[in-house]
């Protein structure tokens, strides 16, 4: 993600947030009246600023997950340590930086929450062994 198009997201993000403010302003201005809806200046400005820390904060939050990298591929899984999703018995699921993945165990049952190490992959499939055998046979 360029500099370029984050600079565009953040004029997009005040051009916005204005028209909503102003929206918010019309509505306290002319909208509530007219349903004999009256509140004070201080209502107004305090959900004016929970609006505008809401964007600002979803402009931060959305510009983190746009950068966010993208896994590589397989080949940089190896040896890369994360925990049973699904018991694997031999083959389950592994949870790896907050992604699930097919695996099977190189050693038999393993239970959920244990924490294993990818020692090679076949396509999509990870093969796995606990932390603890893993540096056992190195």
């Amino acid at each position: 993600m360029g500099r370029r198009f984050t600079v565009s997201r953040l004029i997009l993000a005040i051009v916005s947030t204005s028209l909503e403010e102003a929206a918010i302003w019309v509505i306290w201005r002319w909208l509530l009246p007219e349903f004999g809806i009256r509140l004070p200046l201080a209502v107004l400005i305090g959900v004016m600023v929970a609006w505008a820390a809401f964007s600002v904060w979803l402009f931060i939050f959305t510009t983190l997950t746009l950068k966010k990298q993208a896994m590589v591929g397989l080949p940089s899984m190896v040896g890369t340590v994360g925990k049973v999703a699904s018991r694997l018995s031999p083959e389950g699921q592994v949870r790896i930086k907050g992604e699930l993945w097919g695996a099977t165990s190189a050693e038999g049952d393993i239970e959920v929450g244990d924490e294993v190490a990818v020692i090679k992959e076949d396509g999509l499939k990870l093969f796995v062994r606990r932390v603890d055998d893993a540096k056992s046979t190195r």
